[in-house]
């Protein structure tokens, strides 16, 4: 007898497909063989090859999402370093606010400008800010999945060019899923990860910087976070540090996969279908979405209110019983919406229980 798999349609990490799945049972490897530097080489020029991106460089960090973002942040000068400036950080949500408390706790000067997590980012107030000439870098999350609001990087990233402000990117949900354009907006980084878009398993994650940044005194404060020093061992054929050696045979598997698959714009496509699905299911039912213009949302992550005498505990259990875990709501929107992604492994037949455990759970 066979069991049903569990659908995690929470923002990461992902229903993994079998293909991926096998590749964690490869043979156990040392980090320091040549064997391993060899997948490490062909993963990084994957990475690079995603959205035809040669002038960048991947750089593999073993951890989450979190630690490429931090580590990502050793690009931004210590405060006094010759030619440093201060940072602006563009927040509307969790993780912009994140990045403002990474800066803080590294000692970095920045200032944010904060639109509300249920607002879009103020641009004028940016470009503003970087008409002065006194910062260094912006500092942006592309795809918030605290409401699941798609920033309209594209304008943030014109600012950054007409004023030649470079751009660190939290791409950690949106790499693989959502269209990047690294020299329109002036990125001078993204940081994202293998268990969200790209489908692979949760355990090491990675920063895609210019190669020339990468040869500057780096601006770490953390031994193990100094992005510097990965890219350094990394392009030897090393490592600092011991990587997940089976987690990188998965994402080096699942990298294939989307690449025979077609690509960030394949699925993207599958993204977009299966979000349109669960909204137009959703709201018949009677919840409506968290933001007021649908074309705010990515195709990745849908946030709803809880529909009046409904409470989020219930839903989650009626379709955990159905095979799907779904997502809470953070801070001040715990208890008070869900949230449902659609990543990873997902098939029609998927999709059409989804919709009738909606149904259930919500009539």
């Amino acid at each position: 007898m066979t069991t049903r798999r569990m659908k995690l349609l929470n923002p990461g990490p992902v229903t993994m497909t079998q293909r991926v799945r096998r590749a964690l049972g490869a043979e156990d490897v040392c980090h320091r063989e040549p064997e391993f530097a060899a997948l490490t080489a062909r993963v990084r020029e994957k990475l690079a090859a995603v959205y035809g991106a040669p002038g960048y460089a991947a750089v593999l960090i073993g951890g989450s999402g979190t630690s490429a973002v931090e580590a990502m942040l050793a690009l931004v000068p210590h405060a006094g370093a010759a030619g440093s400036k201060k940072s602006l950080v563009v927040a509307n949500g969790v993780y912009g606010e994140r990045m403002a408390a990474m800066l803080r706790a590294q000692g970095k000067p920045h200032e944010v400008i904060s639109s509300g997590w249920t607002g879009a980012m103020d641009l004028a107030a940016v470009e503003k800010a970087l008409a002065t000439g006194t910062y260094g870098h912006v500092l942006a999350v592309h795809h918030e999945t605290t409401t699941g609001r798609l920033n309209d990087v594209a304008a943030l990233g014109a600012i950054c060019t007409k004023t030649s402000v470079p751009m660190l990117l939290d791409a950690v949900s949106s790499f693989a899923g959502e269209d990047i354009r690294f020299e329109e907006w002036n990125l001078e980084a993204l940081a994202a990860t293998a268990n969200k878009c790209v489908h692979g398993a949760p355990g090491v994650s990675f920063v895609l910087a210019r190669k020339d940044a990468l040869t500057r005194p780096t601006g770490a404060t953390s031994v193990y976070l100094d992005l510097m020093k990965h890219a350094a061992e990394q392009a030897k054929g090393s490592a600092p540090f011991t990587m997940p050696t089976h987690v990188m045979f998965a994402f080096d598997e699942a990298l294939s996969e989307l690449e025979e698959s077609g690509g960030w714009t394949a699925r993207h496509a599958a993204y977009v279908a299966r979000s349109a699905a669960v909204r137009a299911a959703v709201r018949e039912l009677g919840a409506p979405l968290l933001l007021d213009d649908e074309v705010a949302y990515g195709a990745i992550l849908t946030s709803f209110r809880l529909p009046q005498g409904k409470t989020y505990e219930a839903l989650h259990a009626a379709l955990k019983q159905d095979g799907f875990v779904i997502y809470a709501g953070q801070g001040n929107f715990d208890g008070a919406i869900f949230r449902i992604a659609v990543m990873g492994d997902l098939d029609p037949h998927d999709q059409d229980r989804l919709v009738s455990s909606l149904r259930r759970a919500l009539a």
